[in-house]
Formats: structure tokens, sequence, C-alpha cells
């Protein structure tokens, strides 16, 4: 699969099938994170991968009932939770150069965005999970005070019967301005 082919026809999958994510396909998928761009190549992201039912327990108590990626959190058989290093994208000698601070959020897209397609493309399905009680979490996974915790990625092999469908999307027309803002 090409990268247009990942791109447009990766979807938000909430349903897997009880398949483990093979331990080649997920180096792989690591890999492909592991190469995304960075501020300055600061490379702010760590990631800690649940497969303990216990764990991944703890953590979908922290996912509003409300949310559809509680049961994507809850049924796939890897979750991915995402993090970036805070103080580090976005700084030149230890001074933020952004008007919009930490850089991290962007950094950690980046990164997600490659671990999403290399995942689609092995055959694997995702979703972005990013409301949920980040501090909660945070604690569930021990991590540091110096790590912001961003989101939860479920992977697995899609369910066949609940395959999402394209949803609709915006012209290129209706974004894209030349020159200036019309």
């Amino acid at each position: 699969m090409d990268v247009f082919e990942a791109m447009v026809g990766r979807r938000s999958v909430r349903r897997f099938t009880d398949a483990p994510v093979e331990e080649q396909d997920l180096q792989r998928i690591l890999e492909a994170g592991r190469v995304a761009p960075s501020w300055a190549n600061t490379q702010c992201w760590e990631v800690v991968l649940v497969r303990d039912p216990e764990i991944v327990a703890r953590l979908v108590a922290t996912i509003d009932k409300s949310n559809p990626g509680r049961k994507a959190v809850a049924a796939a058989p890897l979750v991915l939770a995402a993090a970036g290093r805070r103080g580090r994208s976005g700084y030149y000698k230890d001074k933020v150069q952004t008007a919009f601070g930490d850089w991290l959020m962007f950094d950690v897209a980046l990164f997600l965005d490659h671990i999403t397609l290399a995942a689609h493309a092995l055959g694997y399905g995702t979703v972005h999970v990013g409301m949920f009680d980040h501090a909660a979490a945070a604690a569930v996974l021990e991590l540091p005070d110096d790590l912001q915790l961003l989101e939860l990625v479920p992977i697995g092999r899609p369910d066949p019967a609940k395959t999402p469908k394209m949803p609709k999307r915006r012209p290129v027309a209706e974004f894209v301005h030349h020159e200036k803002y019309r």
C-alpha cells in the first residue's frame, strides 16, 4: 500500500477482532513513528505499550462513558499511550520560541500520524482517543512529571463486520486560499 492509499483508506476503528498485534508488525509501526519529523529533531515523544488487561481496565476507567473510544480501548489487544516530554520541543536555550508555548502536542501528533498510517498499511485499525482524565491515566501509567500524556491509541485488527465508512470531507477549494484569505 502506498502512502496515498494509506491516507485515504485509514479510518477511526473502534471495533477489533481478538487477533494480537504481531511483534514484527508492532516494530515496523514503532519504526514509522521513530522517523517522524519533530521540532529541531527533539523527538519529544515517549510511548507506553499496554497489553495487561488490569492496566487497560484502569485506563478505561479514566475515559468518560459517553466517549465511543472507551469501548475501543477496552477491546483492543494493544493500547499505545503517547506522551510528550515538556520543555523540549519549541524551545531554544530553554526559552520557548513559539506563540503557542510548548510544541510537544504538534510533534506527538506527527509521530502518531506516522503510527496510525503504518498500522493501517499493515492491516490494523486505530482510533485517536484524547478525551479522558489525563492526570488519572498518567498516574495509572506511572508517568514522571515531565511527561504530558496526550492520547491513547488502541491498535488491533478491525472487525470486518464493523468497517467504518469515510465521513464527508470538505472539498479542497473550500479551505485553500491563494495569496490572502478570501
